[in-house]
């Protein structure tokens, strides 16, 4: 067993602390003292580096009868950092800039093809950290031409798998370690969460169902126009080759057509799958009520600048 060094614990408690008020938001010291479990002194030594570090910043007093350090609110600097999310859509770009904290300082949709700089652009607020973009294709990579330009990191990442990152911090895949989304828009596709982390594959393609050959067509030419009880059958196919192979306990149907058919489509199509599949599967519906791709992109932009700012 390696024993932390005293900087390598200074280091995680300044994240723990750092963390949660991301989390939960202007906390005072004895409030840090009470969710971290550290000691009075380490807990004020740990505020003074933040705060000399910049990190954290006053955010006011608590109770009306308290004054002095102990009723010291103190938040994230969130202004020390921007990162912008963007959607690639066919004929519009959507993009969203959030501060450090994950708050949202500027939205924008152009139409027409202005180009992922020229989003950013328009909504970028502050210094930029981190831009990630949602577009059609297998895996992630650096943008390093819009890097030049903008002169921040940009990671352009598959948006199936953006959407499917939404839907496990903020929808149906809540708390759940393993989940698979199908994906029902103008593409098919699919993405993979297993042990908590998205599962890319070799060449990104992890998770991909659109072109999975089924009986009549593949996935994707079969689920459009396709009255409810015949789509029900249809995505089921699909729901069942999953399942088979990665038996993710659950799966989340998403995208236009998922999210439209909602918990009845969801439940025809588990009974469905029931019907022609051994192994257990919940299905539910997409619950990410705004666009998923561009919130799934913002939350993997702030999880890099937070990693490289908060240490």
């Amino acid at each position: 067993m390696i024993k932390a060094t005293p900087r390598t614990a200074r280091a995680i408690n300044d994240r723990m602390a750092l963390d949660l008020l991301v989390e939960m938001g202007p906390l005072t010291a004895p409030q840090l003292r009470e969710l971290t479990g550290l000691s009075r002194p380490s807990v004020s030594d740990l505020v003074e580096r933040l705060h000399d570090a910049r990190l954290i910043e006053p955010a006011g007093e608590t109770g009306a009868d308290r004054r002095g350090p102990n009723a010291r609110l103190w938040r994230v600097a969130a202004a020390r950092a921007h990162v912008v999310g963007v959607d690639v859509r066919p004929g519009h770009v959507s993009a969203v800039c959030a501060d450090l904290a994950g708050e949202t300082v500027g939205e924008v949709e152009l139409r027409g093809r202005p180009g992922i700089v020229a989003a950013v652009r328009a909504v970028a607020r502050g210094p930029l950290h981190t831009v990630v973009v949602g577009a059609p294709g297998h895996g992630s990579r650096d943008g390093h031409a819009e890097q030049r330009e903008l002169g921040a990191r940009v990671v352009i990442e598959n948006e199936v798998n953006l959407a499917a990152i939404a839907e496990h911090r903020a929808g149906a895949a809540v708390g759940r370690a393993d989940f698979a989304l199908l994906w029902l828009d103008s593409g098919t596709g699919g993405a993979l969460v297993l042990d908590h982390k998205l599962r890319r594959g070799v060449s990104g393609a992890a998770g991909e169902v659109g072109f999975l050959p089924l009986r009549g067509g593949d996935l994707h030419d079969l689920v459009f126009g396709a009255p409810v009880d015949v789509l029900a059958e249809r995505v089921a196919l699909g729901v069942a080759a999953i399942v088979e192979v990665v038996d993710p306990g659950l799966v989340v149907l998403g995208g236009g057509v998922g999210h439209r058919g909602g918990s009845e489509l969801a439940v025809r199509v588990q009974h469905a799958v029931e019907e022609i599949c051994p192994v257990p599967v919940e299905v539910a519906a997409s619950t990410v009520a705004d666009n998923p791709v561009l919130l799934g992109a913002t939350l993997l932009a702030l999880d890099a600048a937070r990693d490289e700012t908060f240490g």
